[in-house]
């Protein structure tokens, strides 16, 4: 397949990525910048209330990370002039109609010179409330359809989701779009239009009934989590992202449309320097905790593999699927992870940071180091269940026997255990099918993908995005979890 140069491909092209401070995005915009300064626009959507603010918040939260610091020291003095020019911030909210832009001629504007969105905005909060939740996964990813097929020269829609709107899938997982209500368990009255009504009208009732906004998020909470479990997904998250996905792809007529499913995403590989990450992604929290010495005890299962990719090798896919499918009427799926090619499983990551925190364990307040154990880990929900009653349902019993016989004296500690013990139950719940979890990705499409890439061995270094060149010992021992660390100091 002759592709061209793909970095000359970006040159003179105008993008608008939404979800502009989040990880990918951020990734994304930097890595354009740094391999093709002559792009000629970056529209950057920004939840935010006005212009001035949405430029505010893109100096803070993006060009003033550390992610641009070798862009910075690039161009020097010039930085700025170089991002004032072809960066251009926009005051917006997918969630609304035309994308919440309400300067018209600015709609024009874009609508006229947009080549390609990349769509990266989301809501990845695992139990959202689930009116947010629709009106971000499901109906934000609707108005940037629309948004996209009034842009006269639009070349590609790629959209970001995740690769566990499979759910509780086991075995080899295909990289292939929903059908429009197609549910995980083959329950059937799956319709997006009812879903929204329904979140509509349960929440009009909560306001009625003037309950508060704790209680209120809560309710929203727990609708989102039972309406994904009535049709097979186990969470808020997955679920709007899997209706989000059926929308695009029902309605997308003729415009080229990619889908980047990728899977767990980590700290950079190499660019644009190794261990570069934001936050803390869906694994680090377990790493860190037991890092200071506050978990000793943990659930999953040793043999399950855990699909993990480094994030600037997800935004080469990015770039790439762009390039490949620009001006096609594609309709396409990519699983971009590790599962296939380069496995890495749970009791790995266990070894990795046992013997990271042994050698460079964390300093606590006090300048002390903090020494870590041997993991206890349980292996099934059983075995959890059995733990959960053994250190906390019976001494909740004990307490609340000795609770009565003390006049009540013990009530705090009661409620405290109590609370404790329902969070983690909570939680367990929440994650246990990714603990669990038996799939394997299928990346059969986003092989030919790699293959196309390879196919110019100029750009191949810079476009890499396959798995296999990564000595998981290595990124962890060497990368990832000395990131954490400087992440959080």
């Amino acid at each position: 397949m002759d592709l061209g140069s793909i970095i000359q491909f970006l040159e003179d092209k105008t993008i608008l990525v939404t979800g502009s401070t989040g990880f990918v995005a951020k990734m994304l915009v930097e890595k354009i910048l740094r391999i093709q300064p002559n792009v000629k626009k970056l529209f950057l959507l920004l939840r935010d209330t006005d212009t001035k603010s949405a430029a505010q918040r893109l100096n803070d939260e993006v060009m003033e990370t550390e992610l641009f610091r070798v862009l910075r020291e690039k161009y020097g003095a010039n930085f700025s002039s170089l991002i004032s020019e072809k960066v251009l911030p926009i005051s917006g909210d997918i969630s609304c109609e035309h994308l919440g832009i309400k300067d018209f001629d600015l709609r024009k504007k874009m609508w006229r010179e947009i080549d390609i969105i990349v769509n990266s905005a989301a809501t990845t909060k695992f139990d959202e409330r689930y009116d947010v939740a629709l009106s971000i996964n499901v109906f934000g990813v609707l108005h940037t359809l629309n948004f996209a097929k009034n842009c006269a020269n639009i070349k590609m829609l790629l959209h970001v989701s995740t690769a566990f709107v499979c759910g509780e899938r086991a075995g080899l997982i295909l990289e292939k779009p929903f059908y429009m209500g197609e549910t995980l368990n083959g329950a059937t009255g799956l319709d997006i239009d009812t879903e929204k009504k329904l979140a509509e009208k349960r929440l009009n009732d909560h306001l009625v009934e003037e309950t508060t906004e704790k209680a209120i998020t809560l309710a929203m909470k727990d609708l989102g989590i039972q309406r994904a479990r009535l049709y097979g997904w186990p969470n808020t998250y997955v679920f709007t992202k899997a209706m989000g996905e059926m929308l695009l792809m029902h309605l997308k007529e003729n415009l080229p449309v990619v889908i980047i499913r990728p899977t767990v995403i980590s700290s950079t590989y190499k660019e644009p320097f190794p261990g570069w990450l934001e936050g803390l992604r869906t694994i680090d929290s377990f790493f860190v905790l037991y890092g200071k010495g506050k978990l000793t005890t943990t659930i999953y299962n040793p043999k399950s593999i855990i699909d993990i990719i480094p994030g600037d090798m997800m935004v080469n896919s990015i770039i790439m699927a762009i390039v490949v499918h620009a001006n096609e009427s594609s309709k396409i799926i990519y699983h971009v992870g590790s599962s296939v090619r380069n496995p890495i499983r749970h009791a790995n990551l266990e070894d990795f940071i046992s013997r990271y925190f042994t050698r460079n364990p964390w300093i606590d307040r006090n300048g002390k180091p903090i020494k870590v154990g041997k993991l206890i880990v349980l292996s099934t929900m059983t075995s959890f269940r059995l733990y959960m009653a053994i250190r906390y349902k019976i001494p909740l019993k004990v307490l609340q026997f000795l609770n009565i016989a003390l006049c009540k004296s013990l009530e705090s500690t009661c409620f405290n255990l109590n609370q404790k013990f329902n969070s983690m139950i909570r939680l367990v719940e929440l994650y246990k099918s990714y603990l669990f979890f038996e799939g394997i990705f299928d990346d059969t499409n986003t092989e030919r993908l790699r293959v196309a890439a390879k196919g110019n061995n100029i750009e191949a270094d810079v476009l890499y995005f396959d798995p296999m060149c990564i000595d998981w010992e290595d990124y962890f021992m060497n990368i990832h979890l000395p990131g954490i660390v400087k992440c959080l100091f």
